[in-house]
């Protein structure tokens, strides 16, 4: 009898652990959230799908997102566009950049947000799984993850 109730518990805390798992990966990401897109983002981190890590403390170049509302745009309530640019920082506060814009559609697809990019060169997207003020978290279809945190210019103060 004790053996047929601790195989019983073993189950349902397995059962248990999988729908907390399947809870806590899905995104926690909300439609008003989208706006804190715009702006500039300093890479931090990129995570590979083996788990293994890569830590930037400098980065030359940054990435500028720049988004619409659909009323502005003409898009449908439920997807904004615009585009991402890299910029390098300047000493003087200013940004240079080669001019090259990618344009992006924010989605959201089954209650989760995906950046859609379009080029001459290819399209691919990536899920948006956190964005706060000063975070953003991305992953693209290999399951590579993207950990951003807001630019903040040099000072020499």
């Amino acid at each position: 009898m004790k053996k047929i109730s601790l195989l019983r518990l073993f189950a349902n805390a397995r059962v248990l652990l999988f729908a907390l798992l399947l809870i806590s990966c899905h995104s926690n990401v909300k439609k008003e959230d989208i706006a804190k897109l715009n702006g500039y983002w300093e890479i931090k981190q990129v995570k590979l799908a083996t788990g293994k890590t890569k830590d930037y403390k400098i980065n030359e170049s940054i990435d500028y997102f720049e988004l619409r509302h659909p009323e502005a745009s003409g898009q449908s309530d439920n997807e904004m566009v615009g585009f991402r640019q890299k910029v390098m920082p300047q000493f003087d506060g200013k940004f240079q950049t080669n001019g090259i814009k990618e344009n992006i559609k924010v989605v959201e697809k089954d209650n989760t947000f995906f950046i859609e990019y379009h080029t001459k060169f290819g399209k691919w997207e990536e899920e948006i799984i956190t964005i706060e003020d000063s975070t953003l978290v991305l992953e693209n279809q290999e399951k590579i993850e993207y950990t951003y945190k807001k630019f903040k210019p040099f000072s020499f103060k």
